[in-house]
């Protein structure tokens, strides 16, 4: 059995990370948190979900910044 108790992105999958942080942020604020271009050029949910499965480091600071800030996003 695959169990990740202490892993805080278990359970959340990647859209929703992304779909929270840009209901949250923004696209503008968000690409000036995270520097990544598909934050700061022509964003979408879907065209970031793209390359962010695609790149792991761009993943990486994705879910940093979510665990980092993830109580600010889920008191709205």
């Amino acid at each position: 059995m695959d169990n990740q108790p202490y892993n805080p992105l278990h359970g959340i999958t990647l859209k929703t990370l992304v779909t929270e942080l840009v209901e949250y942020y923004g696209f503008e604020q968000l690409g000036q948190a995270i520097n990544i271009r598909c934050f700061t050029h022509n964003p979408s949910i879907k065209s970031s979900l793209t390359f962010l499965r695609k790149t792991p480091w761009a993943r990486e600071k994705v879910e940093a910044f979510y665990i980092k800030n993830k109580h600010k996003v889920h008191q709205s």
